[in-house]
């Protein structure tokens, strides 16, 4: 597990922060306020209870003790039908919680492609994690750091600029550096 959170934060530090993927990622790198919890979940079932377990963690904690949370399912949801098929169950749950408004997610997957773009498109990539990866986020923190930046509805397609840029081959090379492990 500890090899697979390795890998979650080299991701981190390579693309989010690194591409500057997300602007907000960077003050919560290196923070106790962000949790990532690596799950050993691999049936439907137990990967559905995991997730209620971390999103209670989220609600019933602080900002100040979690200020957001990566679910991390290295031996699940490998297929990215199924992944969606979760995400949609996932979401489905918060609303049922009476959370939606309160919690957001976000999606990352090893296989992730936009509909309507091509497998190998660089772009995919700003949505790619090393494992399925759920991304709960307080949306009031959400809303507080949008506020002060400019234009963040043009994040997405900076995005894909910023990867279509760098191109395919060097997108791919940063990729695979994710999985190597660490000299630290």
């Amino acid at each position: 597990m500890q090899l697979v959170e390795q890998h979650i934060r080299s991701w981190l530090e390579s693309f989010v922060v690194g591409l500057n993927l997300c602007p907000f990622a960077a003050g919560v790198l290196d923070s106790p306020e962000l949790r990532i919890t690596v799950s050993n979940a691999q049936a439907a079932d137990d990967v559905r209870m995991e997730f209620l377990r971390e999103l209670e963690v989220l609600v019933r904690s602080s900002e100040e003790e979690v200020a957001t949370l990566l679910l991390v399912f290295p031996d699940a949801l490998g297929e990215f039908e199924d992944y969606l098929d979760f995400l949609d169950e996932a979401q489905a749950l918060v609303v049922a919680a009476g959370l939606d408004g309160l919690v957001q997610l976000a999606s990352f997957h090893p296989r992730y492609q936009f509909e309507g773009e091509e497998p190998e498109s660089p772009s995919n990539y700003s949505n790619r994690s090393p494992y399925p990866v759920l991304h709960l986020l307080r949306e009031n923190m959400l809303t507080r750091v949008l506020e002060g930046f400019p234009e963040p509805e043009l994040i997405p397609k900076r995005n894909i600029r910023t990867l279509n840029d760098l191109g395919l081959p060097a997108v791919e090379q940063r990729w695979r550096a994710l999985l190597l492990p660490r000299q630290d």
